[in-house]
């Protein structure tokens, strides 16, 4: 009987996960060093969606201690934010979930740095296939791989974003209000998530928006910005568009893209379904 491969990854969101990585792997607080490995893990705690790393012990550049020295003991980065990422899929933990909310037994550790402490930062798990390695906050620090900076948490190696031209014609309204109508967007497929339709700007009917304080990042497609549809109670942060960060994101830089969960996208006169995503 053949197996569906997303019915896989979803069957595994219960259990700790993890996979080597070749990748050259730094991090750093306050401008000292905490790691420098080739030996990293990319490491998935039960039922996160997004992976964080887990590096050996022997390669930190900075001091571990048991957690609660710095008086941090208020419980923050303990909240835990359950997201449904399709109809069809096991609730996971949205990446707003703090990484202090741990879902496998282990010791919660405190980072020292040559002049900074980054408190709850280190976990060490209790289990026997990570031994001698312990899983970094990644906010806390800044990242490196090999010799570029990453950004939001690593990429992971089962994750793909694929991006293809259409001449299909793409419209896009908000409450019979029409906010764009191109024959030039360009399509991204990113894994276990609905199409996403990035459209050249002078398709778009900015002139309708405003500009929002809202910035998000993605470790594949850079830092977005956005824009909000003030006529409508689903307008906020309807938009966005990525900066040029990332040379394998080119093809959608400074295009504009709908939360198609919310906006009303026709492709070739048919109107498309809204997803059930996290953003729904």
């Amino acid at each position: 009987m053949a197996t569906k491969v997303s019915e896989l990854l979803f069957g595994a969101f219960p259990d700790l996960r993890y996979e080597p990585t070749d990748k050259r792997v730094r991090a750093g607080l306050d401008g000292s060093p905490v790691v420098d490995t080739q030996k990293a893990l990319i490491v998935w705690e039960p039922k996160r969606v997004t992976p964080v790393y887990a590096v050996p012990e022997e390669d930190l550049l900075a001091r571990l201690q048991p957690a609660g020295h710095n008086g941090d003991g208020d419980g923050r980065g303990t909240e835990e934010f359950p997201v449904q990422l399709s109809l069809d899929a096991p609730p996971g933990l949205d990446p707003r979930t703090g990484f202090r909310r741990h879902t496998t037994p282990g010791e919660e550790l405190d980072v020292v740095a040559a002049a900074s402490v980054a408190p709850h930062a280190a976990f060490r798990p209790a289990d026997p296939d990570l031994e001698g390695h312990v899983i970094l906050e990644f906010g806390a620090f800044d990242w490196l791989e090999d010799h570029e900076e990453i950004i939001g948490h690593p990429r992971d190696p089962f994750h793909r974003v694929d991006i293809r031209a259409t001449l299909r014609r793409v419209e896009v309204m908000l409450d019979g209000v029409k906010l764009a109508d191109t024959v030039g967007a360009q399509l991204l497929y990113e894994t276990l998530l609905p199409v996403r339709y990035y459209i050249p700007p002078a398709d778009v009917r900015l002139d309708l928006m405003e500009a929002s304080p809202r910035r998000t990042v993605c470790p594949y497609k850079g830092e977005a910005k956005y824009w909000s549809f003030p006529e409508s109670t689903r307008g906020k942060n309807i938009a966005w568009a990525y900066d040029y960060r990332y040379v394998d994101a080119q093809q959608i830089h400074g295009l504009v893209c709908f939360f198609n969960e919310r906006a009303d996208i026709v492709v070739d006169g048919e109107p498309q379904e809204h997803p059930v995503t996290p953003w729904s």
